[in-house]
């Protein structure tokens, strides 16, 4: 599996220096949120590599396709319900999900959508538990956007010399980066509160 998914990675990345990259960015954000195995960034970061200019333009096209996907996936999942989970995905995987929903509401998709946790799977979760749309494509457009304009940003600023950082400490620059956000908003949550009990 591990190398069907790397030579996958590597088809994937085949597409950066082609006419068609930032079609083949759009399609490949759009049909990962929903199924596919391999996540933009490789894709992304191949292209603005080569194009340092678009790096912004290309989080912003990586940003809204995926939303676009997930929210494919928000109605399949509101159409078709957990059946459709339990489907293609563990009953452990979708029962951590849905715990995650039931304790933290869109912060969840928001966690999702910019961390490696498998964001197809909370975006079919938002659906068949009839979880708002509206907050469900704000916490989308948070968590993504944060995801591919940090990525995208970087890249901009720095190109090809953050590169290889990047691509060896993804998944940890993501997890701290998302610490520290829901910490900050931990923070601001519990500041809002005392200053409401303080007033009353």
């Amino acid at each position: 599996m591990t190398n069907i998914l790397s030579e996958l990675t590597s088809w994937v990345v085949g597409f950066a220096d082609s006419d068609w990259s930032f079609l083949a960015l759009a399609l490949l954000s759009f049909s990962e949120a929903i199924f596919f195995p391999i996540p933009p960034d490789p894709l992304l970061i191949g292209i603005a590599v080569i194009r340092p200019e678009a790096a912004l333009w290309l989080a912003a096209i990586a940003t809204a396709s995926s939303v676009g996907g997930a929210l494919v996936g928000h109605w399949l999942g509101r159409r078709l319900g957990a059946p459709l989970l339990h489907k293609f995905v563990s009953s452990r995987h979708v029962e951590s999900a849905e715990r995650m929903f039931v304790k933290y509401g869109s912060w969840a998709v928001a966690l999702a959508a910019f961390t490696p946790i498998p964001y197809k799977v909370f975006a079919v979760t938002a659906g068949a538990l009839n979880h708002d749309r509206r907050s469900f494509i704000l916490a989308s457009l948070i968590g993504r956007g944060a995801r591919f304009f940090l990525l995208g940003g970087l890249l901009f600023v720095y190109g090809e010399s953050i590169e290889k950082f990047i691509d060896g400490h993804f998944q940890t620059l993501t997890l701290a980066i998302a610490a520290t956000v829901i910490v900050g908003v931990a923070a601001v949550l519990i500041v809002l509160r005392l200053r409401q009990r303080s007033a009353s």
